[in-house]
């Protein structure tokens, strides 16, 4: 079954296709005028839709039959932003996964239930209450929202303030913890602990990589495999994680929660300029709340108990 990351016109005009219905059951469907499906589907890639409208899409595709699915993947073609919806990429058997897309940012995030996993280079069991972790790390288009909405400083490697065309997929960079938490603050989310960090990366078993237990440096933006910069966050479909979580190796490091000492937080993940030893998810890193580099992003979570009180207006 697929899942769609950012919807525009080419996905909904795919999905109303693959649901063989007109524009005007397909308007009603969704609770929109008959325009509004016509300008999307006018405009296709080049229109963003709002968020109360992604999430009555996802609601419409999640709820959709396997046909339906496999008709909406063959129309939507090679579209970067239509994933599957992953399974145990290692072979960890999970619940099956629950996705939803957060109210404040527009983002997809994955559940990752309660319970026991196994964490560190030593395997330690522990245990975590169930949360939701953003499918990717947080992108320049989503930064640009942020900075749009509160005139916060744009990270140094933006134009006069603007993200670069090229960067809208990739991970924000040059971003502090300060940033970080500034971005995760005003989407209603926190930055996740190391802990919550590493099991959304391993699942519950401890494999020493999201997609299992074999060095494949080719599953992920590392110094050995990748271009030597940023790639857009949905490139590695195949170094998923068993949460359906993408680049919890490589790519870039991402900023944690948890303190090591005052003014000094863990970063996961390693990042394209980390040899691949570096990108496990069990290696510990810090650095100072102020420092910002070009290999240094992050992503959010939240309790599954807050998401579900936040997703209870629109009767989940």
């Amino acid at each position: 079954m697929a899942t769609v990351e950012r919807w525009t016109g080419k996905e909904s005009k795919a999905l109303r296709k693959a649901k063989r219905m007109g524009i005007d059951a397909f308007a009603e469907h969704l609770g929109v005028s008959e325009r509004t499906i016509s300008t999307w589907e006018k405009r296709g890639e080049d229109i963003s839709i709002r968020d109360v409208n992604q999430a009555a899409l996802d609601t419409s595709l999640k709820v959709s039959s396997p046909d339906v699915h496999e008709r909406f993947v063959a129309f939507v073609g090679g579209s970067d932003s239509v994933l599957p919806m992953s399974g145990a990429a290692s072979g960890q058997v999970l619940r099956s996964q629950e996705q939803e897309r957060h109210p404040g940012d527009g983002k997809q995030m994955a559940l990752v239930d309660a319970g026991v996993f196994l964490s560190g280079k030593e395997r330690k069991p522990t245990w975590l209450p169930s949360f939701y972790m953003d499918i990717f790390p947080a992108t320049c288009s989503d930064y640009s929202r942020f900075v749009v909405a509160t005139g916060h400083q744009a990270p140094d490697n933006w134009v006069k303030g603007k993200c670069p065309d090229t960067l809208f997929d990739h991970p924000v960079t040059f971003v502090t913890w300060h940033d970080a938490t500034s971005y995760a603050s005003w989407a209603g989310k926190g930055l996740p602990s190391s802990q919550q960090w590493e099991k959304a990366a391993r699942g519950v078993r401890g494999d020493s990589h999201p997609w299992g237990c074999q060095a494949t440096p080719a599953k992920c933006n590392s110094r050995e495999s990748g271009p030597g910069s940023t790639t857009p966050v949905s490139r590695y479909h195949s170094g998923v994680s068993p949460y359906g979580v993408y680049d919890m190796c490589g790519n870039v490091w991402e900023w944690c929660n948890s303190r090591t000492e005052p003014n000094r937080y863990e970063l996961k993940g390693g990042a394209f300029t980390s040899p691949f030893s570096r990108a496990a998810p069990s290696s510990f890193n810090d650095a100072s709340s102020t420092m910002l580099d070009d290999d240094t992003g992050f992503r959010c979570c939240i309790s599954e108990t807050a998401m579900h009180a936040l997703l209870k207006p629109r009767d989940r």
